[in-house]
């Protein structure tokens, strides 16, 4: 792309409030094709003759701006006639606004910056005449309705005030070197959900209940006079006495303020999300009626590969908020949580997730994006950010930073694709180069800031941490990291030698350093990892362990996910089983039972008394735990990738069923055909079913069969 734009911007500041350039042209003759290639310093919305150019919303999306700037093209020829209006608005998005909570003095500064746009309409007539319209100082703009809009505190818009008057615009340079085609997935609005009750609170508030915990924002109608306020506040949650709560979005003020027109109207906000079920109408002008709301879904277009379904309901609805969340935080970075005052790309939480994240949907378009900016935001010693796009919160903790590794290693065996892993591979070599110069020892990792077993039950009082070792699982991330890089230097026809030679050495000092496990996080790590020296011992001590506990599980961020794999790879699937079906608390099922329509951040984010975790960390959209899901997609209905063979090019499928359940589905749309697995108990056998697109290894009953693709029944012993 070759811009012939400038990047333009008021010529007076315009504060909170958004702008609206202009710019009018005539075009003489029938347009054969136009492509609008645009960008902004925030979020836009571009039109012609005021009808939207394309369907982004929230474009350019969140990149990390100074080194990688997506702009998108629209094709917009059927919006062109003989006199036309260009039109662009500009909100603050994520490059200017603060960040409540996480403000650094980079995020200031931004925060400061001028709304600017640059724009490029690229014009061929029917008569072969090419014509180019070029944002320039022969623009205008003016203040639009949107009086403030930002990306925690909301949106305010006034319809009541009369057009404003047309500005000049100066030239600003924010360069052009950092500009890059949009690579990421489109967000779009996708689903709509009608209110499913309006109701008055214990206190008198008047609320609206959609049924459903989404991303996005609320559309509504509304007949009124000019003048008339509608505002609106949103809150995931009721408190126990069935009142409005809010107060676990912390600072962000997730407001939507609206001054009306006269008569009908319909309206929106344009240029910001809120994480919400429900909404309280502050103001409203009338009797609110649940044909006046629609709650609209905003997230990454990723094409759903994935489903679950089984004999027990609460199972199946458990699958259903997993989903949920992952369509929920996956809105152009894989977030945390999408309502308070964070909602960042934590890596962490998607390096526990991701492997659900590719059972669920295609997401390789969407992490490709991502990881580029890791790649571009990782710090000069090799560390990786905690989160992604980096806000200045810290860098270099084990089990956040490893997801360099461990997410494009997960895209791999999903999507076969080597180009990804030599993408990676610097960025990759740079992390361990950082974890060995950053320990006093060569074979371990010892010291640092770590996270530790975040969120860990068993976490002494007062911490967020549980009490599994740092230096042990920082340690346990080197090795596992190692062992993945040799894999990938072969696969890439790299010297893996080096890695090979190094993890061996790992593996020795880590025996001889820790040869005793405290918790139930340390078993876990200890044996999917392959760094115990006796599985069969260090299984049964974790077992042990969720027994010595009343059956439940004592882990963290880090060893949850990881947690069920552990006890069924190693002789304990009934009790992996009884951990998943268990609904006291802690469990899955626990929030399931208390109403949750996504994952929460804690299994007690709702106590069984009704009271709330603490506000500062208590969200109830968090999809870090419904990596459980990735459990029952390989382990329940036994789908496995092959290492040899990434992509489903063969398969191998492996089975561990559980008469609790009755019966088991299981399917996903590979990139080389629909795979569906399905286990059902009959009287005196199990019957199996499976739809294969490639050549698989079928596991039954201690017998390996190997299936060409089809259509196969099989009929195992109970």
């Amino acid at each position: 792309m070759i811009w012939k734009a400038k990047w333009i911007a008021p010529a007076k500041p315009m504060g909170d409030v958004c702008p609206l350039f202009y710019r009018n042209f005539h075009i003489a003759g029938p347009v054969k094709k136009a492509i609008l290639h645009i960008t902004a310093v925030g979020v836009y919305e571009a039109s012609i003759n005021g009808q939207r150019a394309g369907d982004f919303i929230l474009a350019p999306g969140w990149t990390s701006y100074q080194k990688r700037h997506q702009y998108q093209d629209y094709d917009v020829t059927e919006l062109l006639t003989e006199k036309n209006e260009l039109c662009v608005l500009v909100g603050k998005g994520w490059y200017r606004s603060p960040i409540p909570g996480w403000i650094t003095d980079s995020y200031e500064q931004r925060s400061l910056l001028p709304a600017a746009v640059i724009a490029q309409l690229d014009i061929e007539t029917e008569s072969g005449n090419k014509i180019q319209i070029v944002t320039d100082e022969s623009w205008q703009v003016r203040e639009s309705r949107i009086r403030f809009s930002e990306i925690y505190d909301g949106e305010h818009a006034d319809f009541s005030m009369p057009e404003a008057p047309l500005l000049p615009v100066r030239a600003v340079q924010f360069g052009m070197e950092q500009l890059i085609p949009q690579e990421g997935e489109i967000v779009r609005e996708l689903d709509r959900i009608r209110p499913k009750r309006i109701f008055r609170t214990p206190k008198g508030e008047v609320v609206v209940d959609f049924g459903q915990e989404v991303t996005g924002y609320v559309r509504f109608n509304v007949r009124a006079m000019k003048g008339d306020i509608v505002e609106i506040s949103h809150a995931e949650v009721l408190d126990r006495d069935g009142n409005f709560y809010t107060e676990n979005y912390r600072n962000a003020k997730a407001k939507l303020r609206y001054i009306c027109c006269e008569g009908e109207q319909t309206y929106q906000p344009h240029l910001t999300f809120y994480g919400f079920r429900y909404i309280r109408l502050d103001k409203w002008p009338g009797n609110a009626l649940p044909e006046n709301f629609e709650a609209v879904l905003v997230s990454s277009d990723m094409k759903r590969t994935g489903t679950l379904n089984c004999g027990i309901p609460k199972l199946n609805k458990l699958f259903e908020n997993i989903v949920w969340s992952q369509r929920d935080n996956f809105l152009d970075v894989p977030t945390d949580c999408p309502q308070r005052d964070e909602r960042l790309g934590w890596t962490g939480d998607i390096a526990a997730f991701i492997k659900t994240a590719c059972f669920n949907f295609d997401v390789e378009k969407f992490f490709r994006k991502w990881l580029l900016d890791l790649k571009a935001d990782q710090l000069p010693d090799g560390s990786v950010p905690h989160v992604i796009p980096d806000v200045q919160v810290g860098s270099g903790s084990a089990a956040w930073g490893d997801a360099s590794v461990l997410v494009p290693w997960q895209l791999y065996l999903f999507y076969g694709d080597e180009h990804l892993l030599s993408e990676q591979y610097e960025s990759m070599e740079k992390y361990l180069r950082f974890i060995r110069e950053s320990s006093a020892d060569e074979y371990l990792w010892t010291g640092g800031k770590h996270f530790g077993d975040w969120l860990g039950l068993d976490a002494p009082q007062g911490s967020y941490k549980g009490r599994s070792r740092d230096d042990f699982i920082a340690s346990a991330y080197y090795a596992y990291d190692v062992c993945l890089m040799a894999k990938i230097a072969r696969i890439l026809g790299k010297d893996a030698s080096k890695y090979e030679g190094l993890y061996d050495r790992i593996v020795q000092k880590f025996r001889k350093t820790f040869p005793d496990y405290l918790t139930q996080t340390e078993n876990v790590l200890a044996l999917v990892f392959g760094l115990t020296e006796d599985p069969e011992r260090t299984a049964k001590e974790l077992a042990q362990r969720v027994l010595d506990a009343g059956k439940r599980l004592e882990t963290g961020f880090v060893g949850t996910q990881l947690l069920l794999f552990a006890l069924s790879r190693n002789g304990y699937t009934e009790l992996a089983y009884d951990l998943l079906l268990r609904e006291e608390f802690p469990s899955w099922l626990y929030q399931v039972d208390h109403g949750a329509t996504t994952v929460w951040e804690h299994w007690d984010g709702i106590m069984p008394n009704g009271e709330f975790w603490s506000p500062d960390m208590n969200s109830f959209n968090h999809y870090a735990y419904g990596s459980v899901m990735g459990w029952v997609y390989e382990e329940a209905a036994g789908i496995h990738t092959i290492e040899e063979s990434p992509g489903f090019r063969k398969i191998r499928i492996e089975p561990k069923p559980d008469r609790r359940l009755g019966w088991l589905e299981a399917s996903l749309q590979t990139r080389r055909g629909l795979l569906d697995v399905s286990w059902r108990y009959e009287d005196d056998s199990i019957r199996y079913e499976i739809q294969t697109p490639s050549d698989t290894d079928f596991y039954m009953d201690g017998r390996k069969y190997s299936l060409k693709p089809g259509r196969y029944v099989f009929f195992g012993s109970i």
